[in-house]
């Protein structure tokens, strides 16, 4: 088993997770003023993506820029991986690799102090990636409770690229927020992530 093989549906129940839906959980969050190379970037890159319309074309051309923003406006104190093997507990399945991983640490080359997870959604489906999604956010908890790390929440968010979807675990109670933001409202997603990171 591995991350991708959870549904919400099965993680709550092998992990004994309270899920709590919740509504505009984010509304208090802040827009962020976003760097023109962004604006420029979404710009040039989106149409290309959604003509391409892989899961491939809107990670590079839409989801890795409103990343690297993030970490621009944490003034490069987070760590950002891509496709990085993240094995935890496979003898629960919490294992394979995230799309995304961002670490309260802004050391590169190892892993250190995870706190947001970030899930391409397949075939553009966001409900079908929440499971994945909770799975990989257990495994980060679980590895900053070994490290000694004291991060009290991990953050997780399912995306097209073009919708983006947010969760939170604190404890063994996840919060979704039943809202979607799209990709027009980027200063409020970029606000989100970087907000998830400074509490």
């Amino acid at each position: 088993m591995a991350y991708s093989d959870f549904s919400l549906e099965k993680v709550k129940k092998n992990f004994g997770l309270t899920i709590c839906d919740r509504i505009d959980m984010f509304s208090e969050v802040a827009e962020v003023e976003c760097s023109a190379l962004l604006a420029e970037n979404l710009r040039e890159n989106v149409t290309l993506a959604l003509a391409s319309n892989t899961e491939k074309s809107r990670s590079e051309m839409i989801i890795t820029p409103i990343l690297i923003e993030v970490r621009k406006q944490l003034k490069y104190q987070i760590g950002l991986f891509s496709g990085i093997d993240f094995n935890v507990d496979p003898e629960r399945g919490l294992n394979g690799s995230c799309d995304f991983l961002i670490s309260h640490s802004s050391e590169l080359l190892l892993v250190s102090a995870p706190i947001i997870i970030i899930v391409e959604a397949k075939k553009e489906n966001i409900n079908a990636g929440l499971g994945q999604c909770v799975a990989e956010m257990l495994a980060a908890q679980i590895f900053n409770e070994r490290e000694g790390n004291e991060i009290p929440a991990i953050y997780g968010t399912v995306t097209t690229g073009t919708i983006w979807k947010f969760l939170k675990l604190q404890e063994q109670i996840i919060d979704i927020d039943l809202g979607e933001y799209y990709l027009n409202d980027v200063k409020k997603i970029v606000g989100i992530l970087a907000n998830s990171i400074r509490n």
